[in-house]
């Protein structure tokens, strides 16, 4: 039963006992009898007036509590000149204005941080209390090569996989191409009294590269430095030794071998010393499906020698682009270089072009790559043949990053490995 429904039936049943009794006691004496009935009239207005005054302050206060109820925090009340009243009204005033504020500034806050996240320079996903993702932001999506979310996607990814596993405030570093590194970091924050967890995705692979290429740079100059400063002396003092006339068939035999094999080590010095020396990429426009069908019948000689067959499946137009012809075609001979040593026997390399999206895909049906392999492909000295150099793939490396374009060697499965260019 609410209030107001009991203040009346109070009014309402002491007055009609009032009325009652008054009308027992007094009944004989008519004068006292109206004067008692009068002041209980009076009394009844006097109770609905304060009816009245006790109501409205109620009624105020559940207009304002309806209006919290549905966030409204805009709704204030006027002074009514009653003291109690006013009071109320201000009390009431003062609190709507601060939720008002603080909504506000809530407000403001969230689409701060919105914002902040949206454009961050580093990948941010936000998960929620159950551990799955609730928020990617575009630098996530980009890292980890989605176009637009999608929760499936994002929840099979590896880099996902690889968050999921961290613990709070651990980091860790992962490479997933073979090429590129990213550093993966887990932390928290209280939302509603409960812990959230969220991930922060870097990618780390330009200071990476920046840094081994100093280190590779330094050896390979003072190897070079060292190689050259020994094997000039050495093949002078063998060269006039083998001018004597006086020297045995074998050890000028073994000399000759000698000078063979010190000119065979500068060459292996000069290689190296040319992935120092690379030259900046000097652009000019280029058709690539030229290029593509010009390096494609190079390498058909070396193809036919291994039995193998390389199918160009490039579109009949041009495809012009600003880049250094000369370092790209250096750059897919070494690629092909490598898918004729992957395939065996009628083996297969297949090169296709996209222009929509920019793309070149270089595949072929050999053996794939090694697991324990994969993450190393790129490294400089790396090389998973017995007499590799390990420079091949690191050539391809500078060529492309210096051109500012993005790759991949992978396998997908038995007898798909593919080197995928994106222009």
């Amino acid at each position: 039963m609410k209030l107001r429904t009991k203040y009346i039936l109070f009014v309402v049943i002491l007055h009609g006992l009032t009325l009652v009794l008054s009308y027992f006691v007094f009944r004989e004496k008519k004068i006292l009898f109206i004067a008692s009935e009068g002041l209980v009239i009076l009394s009844a207005l006097i109770a609905w007036r304060l009816y009245r005054e006790l109501i409205r302050p109620l009624k105020t206060l559940m207009q304002g509590v309806d209006a919290i109820r549905d966030q409204d925090f805009n709704v204030k009340f006027v002074h009514t000149g009653k003291h109690e009243m006013d009071q109320l009204i201000d009390v009431y005033n003062q609190m709507i204005e601060k939720l008002r504020s603080e909504r506000v500034q809530q407000a403001e806050q969230h689409y701060f941080l919105e914002k902040l996240v949206s454009t961050s320079p580093t990948g941010i996903m936000i998960l929620d209390y159950n551990g799955d993702v609730q928020q990617v932001n575009p630098k996530a999506l980009q890292l980890m090569g989605l176009r637009e979310y999608n929760e499936d996607s994002v929840l099979a990814h590896p880099m996902f996989l690889q968050a999921r596993n961290l613990q709070s405030g651990e980091a860790r570093t992962v490479t997933l191409d073979s090429f590129h590194t990213y550093k993966i970091q887990k932390s928290h924050f209280i939302d509603r009294g409960f812990p959230r967890h969220f991930v922060m995705i870097e990618e780390l692979t330009a200071e990476i590269l920046a840094t081994e290429k100093k280190v590779y740079e330094k050896v390979i100059r003072m190897m070079a430095h060292e190689v050259n400063n020994t094997v000039g002396p050495v093949n002078s003092i063998i060269g006039s030794a083998l001018k004597a006339d006086t020297l045995f068939p074998q050890l000028r035999e073994a000399m000759e071998v000698a000078i063979a094999r010190n000119e065979n080590l500068n060459v292996f010095m000069r290689n190296f010393a040319d992935l120092v020396k690379l030259p900046e990429p000097s652009k000019r426009t280029i058709d690539i499906h030229r290029l593509l069908r010009s390096v494609a019948r190079l390498m058909e000689a070396r193809a036919t020698e291994k039995h193998a067959v390389i199918e160009l499946d490039v579109p009949a137009g041009e495809w012009l682009l600003q880049a250094d012809e000369q370092l790209l075609e250096q750059a897919f001979i070494n690629i092909l270089k490598n898918s004729l040593e992957a395939v065996s026997q009628n083996g297969v390399i297949r090169i296709t072009s996209q222009p929509s999206p920019c793309e070149i895909v270089i595949a072929d049906n050999g053996s794939g790559i090694a697991d324990e392999a994969a993450a190393q492909l790129f490294s400089p000295f790396y090389s998973t043949k017995k007499d590799g150099q390990g420079i091949g793939l690191t050539l391809v490396r500078e060529i492309l990053l210096n051109h500012g374009y993005t790759f991949a060697l992978k396998t997908y499965g038995v007898g798909d490995t593919r080197f995928t260019i994106k222009l």
